[in-house]
């Protein structure tokens, strides 16, 4: 597949903003009163009962998200295969993961890194048992929706030509997440209940192919589901039929991985960020550290071995204001010395928490900082995170 091939170009020709894309279950959103806004490039149901309820509905039982704008993404070798053909290779020139390691329906995460080591985007790499939906024997990777298309071209610069890149557009991709989402896929897709976390199978449901991990991005056990588009909806309805189940919208996605500790690209992490800085360290693989063979080796071993200058962390943040995105931590000189890049009220815990980046003096758990915010000054304290704890069946 050529560059060309996976070129967005549902924009306006004369240089405006590109057009903002319906996901394939655009309509079924909006005729369940969800409401809608822009996200990533996509209308996207930011919310249908509300962000609260939503939220501990979540954590209580399971709700149905639609992560469709999420990038779905094939890679395998050109066949026929030239020797030395290596696609774990190539995939692990710009991830700093075992990938090679990775068994059949396996998943791990991983990050995409530039070549000083700073963070592209940060995904889920999965290798493909010889039986799955997609008839391709390699690898199964989903990036952010926001990334998908500079990730792509990132790939088509860096790897080697044999490896081709497919890029499932047409391929919905639904999240079922909470303590009784297991109870409600089981009894429509039969055999989920086998996997544990981090770990995929291809299923089918009413003679339609499903491609199941067990994961997600809530803290709590759950599956995401890939499906072809043309199906999403039915397959929708029938999971919202589940006494278990109800739609959510993004607004408790968001508290809810803020509450688990899981950081958002482009806001807790950037290109400007390394993974140590993220603290994100256990996503270079031990192999791969001693052998020092990844994008930004040389800085980021450093990191780890002498202590990055600033550190992500968790705030509990005093009071019921929540502090948001772009607050600044202030030193004891008064300064700016870190910056919160998310920030919200937690509904699980009744109270406001962030994650901040702040030097690494101030790192600690249980150290107490100031937060600058629109002139107010708010206190917080650093706390280890996740916030609330993860629920995964491992």
């Amino acid at each position: 597949m050529s560059e060309a091939d996976l070129i967005d170009d549902t924009g306006p020709d004369d240089g405006g903003e590109p057009a903002i894309l319906p996901l394939p279950l655009d309509a079924w959103h909006r005729a369940r009163g969800g409401r809608m806004v822009e996200f990533a490039g996509y209308h996207m149901p930011v919310q249908y009962e509300g962000v609260m309820p939503e939220h501990l509905w979540v954590r209580e039982s399971a709700g149905l998200f639609d992560v469709s704008h999420m990038g779905q993404l094939l890679f395998r070798i050109e066949e026929p295969a030239e020797a030395g053909a290596d696609l774990d290779g190539a995939l692990e020139s710009v991830l700093p993961g075992d990938i090679a390691g990775l068994k059949q329906g396996r998943q791990r995460y991983s990050l995409l890194l530039a070549e000083d080591g700073g963070i592209l985007d940060d995904l889920m790499v999965t290798r493909l048992p010889d039986e799955n939906p997609f008839d391709v024997r390699g690898l199964y990777m989903v990036v952010n929706g926001a990334t998908k298309f500079d990730d792509i071209a990132y790939f088509l610069d860096q790897l080697p030509e044999d490896v081709l890149i497919n890029h499932m557009e047409d391929q919905a991709l639904l999240a079922l997440q909470g303590p009784k989402a297991v109870d409600a896929l089981a009894r429509l897709v039969s055999g989920v209940r086998d996997l544990v976390f981090m770990t995929a199978a291809a299923f089918e449901w009413d003679g339609k192919p499903l491609w199941i991990a067990r994961s997600g991005y809530t803290g709590e056990d759950g599956f995401e589901i890939s499906v072809d588009g043309e199906h999403a909806e039915a397959l929708a309805d029938a999971l919202c039929e589940q006494p278990e189940v109800k739609p959510i919208g993004l607004g408790a996605r968001d508290s809810l991985r803020l509450e688990a500790g899981l950081p958002l690209y482009g806001h807790d992490l950037d290109e400007t960020i390394t993974p140590v800085v993220a603290d994100l360290g256990f996503a270079l693989s031990k192999r791969r550290r001693e052998a020092a063979d990844f994008p930004g080796a040389e800085r980021i071993l450093a990191e780890r071995e002498n202590g990055p200058a600033v550190k992500r962390v968790g705030l509990l943040v005093e009071g019921r204001q929540p502090v948001r995105e772009g607050a600044a931590v202030l030193g004891a000189d008064g300064g700016e010395h870190g910056r919160v890049t998310s920030g919200g009220f937690a509904p699980s815990l009744g109270a406001p928490i962030a994650m901040a980046y702040v030097p690494a003096a101030l790192a600690a758990a249980g150290t107490r900082i100031q937060l600058s915010q629109r002139g107010k000054v708010h206190h917080a304290t650093v706390t280890a995170m996740p916030f609330v704890p993860h629920r995964y069946v491992r």
